[in-house]
Parts: structure tokens; sequence; C-alpha cells
């Protein structure tokens, strides 16, 4: 069983979301953690998370289907807009 992981949501995810940050279980592609979230948030953060950029431990993660480190901390990071 992998260590926990800790999501942080920002802009419109965390809108979303309903929640800064939380929990979520190791283990996981990004894929499938965003499967996890949809289902736990419902279909707008499904929605967001189907364009969204993630950042594993601080580094761009492109891959949504590579497991993710044990413990790691994602953030979840809605196209913004703006110049």
């Amino acid at each position: 069983m992998s260590a926990e992981l800790t999501i942080r949501y920002f802009a419109a995810a965390r809108a979303a979301a309903g929640v800064r940050e939380e929990p979520a279980p190791g283990g996981l592609s990004l894929a499938e953690l965003a499967d996890v979230l949809g289902i736990r948030h419902g279909e707008r953060l499904a929605a967001v998370l189907k364009v969204a950029s993630f950042l594993v431990d601080g580094v761009v993660q492109h891959d949504r289907e590579q497991p993710l480190p044990s413990a790691a901390t994602v953030d979840v990071l809605p196209p913004f807009a703006g110049g």
C-alpha cells in the first residue's frame, strides 16, 4: 500500500472541488486519481481535471498513466486566462 497523496487545488479547480487541499489514496496514476476525484466531487471537477495540468512534487507530469510516487504532493492547475 502506497502512502497517501496530498492534492492541492488552484483557481477553478479549487472552486470546483470546494476545498483547497485534501488527501487521496496512494498507488494511483494521474488518470486513476482524476477518476477518484471526479467521483468524490462531481462532474464540475471532473471537467476541470480533463484539461488541467498537474505538478507532482513541483514537476510537470504529462503522462497520466505513470504511477505517482508514494506520498507525493499533486498540484491541480486549470488553464489560466490572461496575459
